[in-house]
């Protein structure tokens, strides 16, 4: 009997042992780290949500689980810290990791490089430790908070060029620039009075009203536009000055991330009154001038090409012999000097086809081939080729566009090239006029004439979402999605802005960069192409602002199945409206979500 009990006590001691193990393993797996962040990531990561670790592999379902498989995660994992400014398709350490033979040369280390499905971080991505809602407009054009883009090295290495200055919790902007120490409103002034326009005003009359400024640092030059009437996309690379356009965006100014490299910018032809460039270390002369001559490929008929750089006024032997054949080459693509002054020169691209007809045969470089569509950019490859203008544009010697604010709700010349009339112009700016009233009446418990400056309609059409915006205080980045019409020329010529994009990809910005995101009919499209609904949601989720607003306009399926996913996604139900203001959409739904401002424990313990 003896024997038997102490048989039977130490089964019992080993059960409790194993039952103790189960549970310590258990605690280890979702507790154990001392980053709680990396459990919920390797928890996600074995769930098929997504993951980090050094090798950034992920189950293959990371990016095809979702709405059909009747399983909807409670929570999404959170982001590494490492990954709080994560641009998916601009993410270096993902170069490195799948070992691309990239030329750094040419910048194609800058270019869009998006990740394969089994790499993709399908975790929320956190804000900054004490994030505040960002200051608004137009405030925020001269001051941000510090902790919302906690980089400061900028305003110590840019510090004798009034780029940017740290007063305390805040980081202030005096408008100066690399060429303009003294403030970018005097440096528009001046290159306004080069050019004769009346009143030292850059626009013109309203005829200059959307300009390129590459290199655009944290785009001052863009911000003081603005007072102007005029809207700049301000571009530049997630190069050694890093954080410069999420600078940019922060501040409420118009930018994008991009590099002049390999493949065409994703804008149209014919998009650009001006360019800009001062001191934005461009070798021009590179491949037969091919950077040159996609700047030519954007710019309008009459267009301007501001450059302010040491090669336009230096007189040491380098400069002279870049500026020898940089101006050698613009003579051949037909510019001419416009205005030179200081340290600025001002070229002005020709109005018609004519100096091009006029060149000896075999000038250099050579006019586009016939079956080259110029309006052709995702992902085509730039080519040193001059566009010439179609035979209207010629006739036409110009653009043939009204004034500003006048094009706005001018049918564009370029109508003609989709088959679209007048009426049904007029039609659809009315009708999203409608729409965007309703939108507001919908959002006027929660929004305020501040509550929103940076807005993303993810499919923009013609433009007449962000047309029926012009009262309000906001811009508006207009995407065309890749395989469908190109409208975007419409939307530049109505003297709105855009890009081309794919949803399936992630977009070229920052997390945290805009307030609104307008998403018609969008996530239905993703899913006809085989894309991942999960994963559109969660970019939308990475680029939208704590506290920004989402407007949804899709069928009931899809807004039933974003129901789902609200608690995980940290989003918050702010209305819902049948849609039957026209037959094509009499089965949609508007379905409104706000974004909850939400901190991680590690975030909360560093502010106590």
């Amino acid at each position: 009997m003896k024997g038997r009990s102490d048989g039977g006590q130490k089964k019992r001691v080993i059960a409790l042992v194993c039952v103790a193990a189960v549970v310590l393993v258990f605690v280890y797996l979702f507790y154990g780290s001392s980053d709680h962040r990396a459990s919920a990531i390797e928890y996600g990561r074995k769930l098929g949500l997504g993951g980090d670790d050094d090798d950034t592999k992920q189950d293959d379902t990371s990016s095809s689980f979702g709405f059909d498989d009747g399983f909807t995660p409670r929570s999404f994992p959170v982001c590494d810290d490492r990954h709080s400014e994560l641009i998916p398709c601009l993410d270096r350490n993902l170069i490195y990791q799948m070992r691309l033979k990239l030329d750094l040369s040419l910048m194609e280390h800058y270019e869009r490089h998006c990740p394969p499905p089994e790499r993709r971080f399908n975790c929320l991505i956190p804000p900054p430790n004490g994030y505040k809602v960002p200051i608004k407009w137009p405030k925020s054009r001269d001051e941000v908070w510090k902790v919302n883009i906690p980089h400061t090295h900028l305003a110590h290495e840019k510090s004798d060029q009034n780029w940017m200055v740290v007063k305390g919790d805040k980081i202030n902007f005096p408008g100066g620039g690399t060429h303009f120490h003294y403030g970018a409103d005097k440096y528009i002034a001046s290159m306004a009075n080069m050019l004769n326009f009346p009143n030292n005003v850059l626009n013109n009359g309203g005829r200059l009203r959307t300009v390129f400024d590459v290199g655009c640092g944290v785009a001052s030059f863009g911000g003081y536009l603005l007072s102007s009437d005029i809207l700049a996309m301000s571009l530049a690379p997630n190069d050694v000055h890093q954080n410069q356009i999420q600078f940019a965006l922060e501040r409420g100014i118009p930018a994008s991330l991009g590099v002049l490299g390999t493949k065409r910018l994703p804008y149209p032809s014919r998009s650009f009154e001006l360019a800009h460039c001062s001191r934005c270390r461009i070798d021009w002369l590179q491949r037969d001038g091919i950077l040159l001559l996609e700047l030519d490929r954007v710019l309008r008929p009459g267009g301007y090409f501001a450059y302010s750089s040491p090669e336009a006024y230096a007189q040491d032997e380098e400069d002279l012999r870049i500026w020898r054949e940089m101006s050698a080459l613009v003579e051949r693509m037909c510019w001419k000097i416009a205005a030179k002054r200081n340290q600025t020169v001002i070229w002005e691209k020709p109005l018609t086809n004519d100096c091009y007809l006029e060149r000896e045969p075999g000038t250099q470089p050579p006019l586009c081939r016939s079956d080259n569509d110029p309006d052709a950019v995702w992902g085509v490859n730039m080519e040193a080729c001059i566009t010439s203008y179609s035979d209207h544009d010629h006739k036409t010697k110009g653009s043939g566009l009204a004034p500003w604010p006048a094009r706005l709700t001018s049918p564009p010349p370029r109508l003609a090239d989709f088959g679209y009339s007048t009426g049904m112009f007029e039609k659809d700016t009315e009708l999203w006029r409608q729409r965007v009233d309703t939108y507001w009446d919908l959002l006027s418990p929660r929004i305020e004439s501040d509550t929103v400056r940076n807005i993303m309609d993810m499919k923009a059409s013609m433009g007449s979402f962000a047309a029926a915006l012009k009262e309000k205080d906001v811009w508006v980045m207009n995407v065309v999605p890749e395989d469908g019409p190109n409208t975007l020329k419409l939307i530049y010529d109505r003297g709105l802005m855009g890009a081309v994009h794919s949803w399936c990809e992630a977009f070229s910005t920052y997390p945290r960069t805009y307030d609104f995101l307008h998403a018609w009919d969008i996530i239905s499209d993703i899913n006809k192409k085989g894309c991942s609904e999960v994963d559109l949601l969660l970019e939308m989720d990475r680029i939208l602002r704590p506290s920004g607003f989402i407007i949804i306009r899709d069928k009931q399926r899809v807004v039933d199945l974003v129901k789902k996913y609200l608690k995980a996604l940290h989003w918050e139900e702010v209305g819902t409206k049948t849609d039957s203001d026209s037959d094509q959409d009499s089965d949609n739904v508007i379905f409104i979500v706000q974004k909850k401002l939400w901190l991680t424990s590690e975030s909360l313990r560093d502010m106590e």
